[in-house]
């Protein structure tokens, strides 16, 4: 019959891709065990990072970044789980907070290259520390650094401005036209701020001038 060795076909393949499926499952869990501890580093090294803490957050990033190396070392023989929103998330978090770390503490921002991650949430990570950047502005604007708070506001355009260059689609940049949205109105809002604090120091100043004077006389 045409149909003979059907079973023992099915019964051959299955029982491999089984074999293939259980060693990946395994390694699948593993995976899912380091990037919850990348996350983990990475978001505590953010919070460390606004609280002035900048020491502690490095500590955090460095151990993330060990972490990192650890999760393509797991997943050298499985590109298709390295390259997927399982690892992703974990590394734009990383992205994120290297970033916004580098930029804050020595004043420089760290290439793709550097930080040795897939383009995506390499973006990704860029676009969100947009964000880290206005509540680093706002920690600023709080002890009067105005000069400096302009500063960041001029990186955040910058990275806003470059992000926007990407126009492609979602399946190629998956979330990046929704952060380039987000950072557009980030940058407008932080804009006006500082505007609106600018001024308001000056006629601080100007009142103190004429208060000054009318005591003087």
């Amino acid at each position: 019959m045409v149909l003979d060795g059907v079973e023992d076909v099915l019964a051959r393949d299955i029982e491999y891709i089984d074999g293939l499926l259980s060693v990946k499952d395994g390694v699948r869990e593993e995976a899912i065990r380091v990037t919850r501890s990348i996350l983990r580093n990475s978001t505590e090294a953010v919070r460390l990072i606004h609280l002035g803490r900048l020491e502690d957050a490095w500590r955090n990033i460095s151990e993330a970044s060990r972490l990192v190396g650890d999760l393509k070392n797991i997943l050298r023989d499985h590109p298709d789980l390295y390259y997927s929103g399982l690892v992703y998330n974990a590394l734009s978090e990383y992205v994120e907070a290297y970033i916004t770390y580098m930029l804050i503490s020595e004043k420089r921002l760290p290439s793709i290259r550097e930080l040795d991650t897939p383009y995506i949430p390499y973006l990704q990570g860029l676009g969100d520390c947009v964000g880290e950047l206005r509540r680093h502005i706002l920690m600023l604007l709080n002890r009067d650094m105005i000069d400096e708070a302009e500063e960041y506001l001029d990186i955040m355009e910058k990275i806003y401005l470059y992000l926007r260059k990407l126009n492609y689609p979602d399946a190629l940049t998956p979330g990046l036209r929704h952060k380039v949205d987000v950072a557009r109105r980030l940058v407008e809002d932080t804009r006006v701020l500082l505007i609106n604090t600018r001024n308001a120091l000056r006629v601080s100043k100007l009142m103190d001038k004429l208060l000054g004077r009318i005591n003087e006389d």
